[in-house]
């Protein structure tokens, strides 16, 4: 496998949809994580990411256009303890409440599957990042239909170790356009990240097709103390 330009993988796919990427800083000292949304129709592209907690919520953007809240209004990011879940729908509550209960990550996941929204069933993907006494690892998770099909799901979950500096794994739903959309395939894809908070936020946002993307989340957490910063940018609010 080829350690890949997060930047062109991002700017050679138009719809990648929503995307998580998960790794650690070049200079090793934090962990890091970004997370994405895309849209194609109004009711998508209406949207921000809200600060909730230690963790980030979407909400309308224009509360007079939104046409159906199911599938777009959920809480992408939730802090757990020492464990941080970030996932492109409602399945963050699932992994909080089901490891609240001492769960595993794949454990938690097993009573969720894609999405329903035919034709498309986009994947459900999640990831959580857990800092424990100067150590860090992640694990990654897709939720799929088989090939298409509803009647069956697929499911996968990618765990990293200690890993290395300046890597990480990016996942997102859709391989790109396409009408039904494409899901993702294979294993998250093995990524360089540069840079400090923002100029590895600028680099994300900067490279998402202009037409499509709608906001960012980007945290690097502090491996040895688990103290954080995060960057939320969005479309909407660009002129604030």
């Amino acid at each position: 496998m080829e350690l890949l330009s997060l930047e062109k993988q991002l700017s050679g796919n138009a719809y990648p949809g929503r995307g998580i990427v998960i790794g650690k800083s070049e200079d090793g000292a934090y962990a890091v994580t970004a997370y994405f949304i895309m849209g194609r129709s109004e009711n998508s592209r209406n949207r921000i990411f809200v600060k909730d907690g230690e963790g980030i919520r979407t909400q309308a953007f224009d509360p007079a256009k939104l046409s159906d809240p199911s599938l777009i209004i959920y809480a992408p990011v939730r802090v757990l303890g020492n464990k941080t879940i970030v996932t492109n729908g409602d399945q963050t509550d699932t992994i909080y409440e089901e490891m609240d209960r001492q769960q595993t990550f794949e454990q938690s996941l097993r009573i969720r599957e894609f999405e329903p929204d035919a034709p498309n069933y986009t994947p459900r993907i999640s990831g959580i990042m857990h800092i424990e006494n100067g150590t860090y690892h992640y694990a990654m998770s897709i939720l799929k239909s088989a090939n298409g099909n509803p009647a069956a799901c697929n499911r996968y979950t990618f765990a990293y170790e200690n890993p290395l500096n300046g890597e990480g794994r990016y996942i997102h739903t859709y391989m790109g356009d396409g009408n039904p959309l494409p899901s993702f395939e294979g294993e998250p894809e093995w990524v360089k990240i540069e840079g400090d908070i923002d100029s590895f936020t600028n680099q994300v946002w900067s490279s998402l097709n202009e037409e499509n993307k709608v906001s960012l989340f980007v945290r690097y957490i502090e491996i040895a103390t688990g103290a954080y910063e995060t960057r939320i940018v969005n479309k909407n609010q660009q002129e604030d």
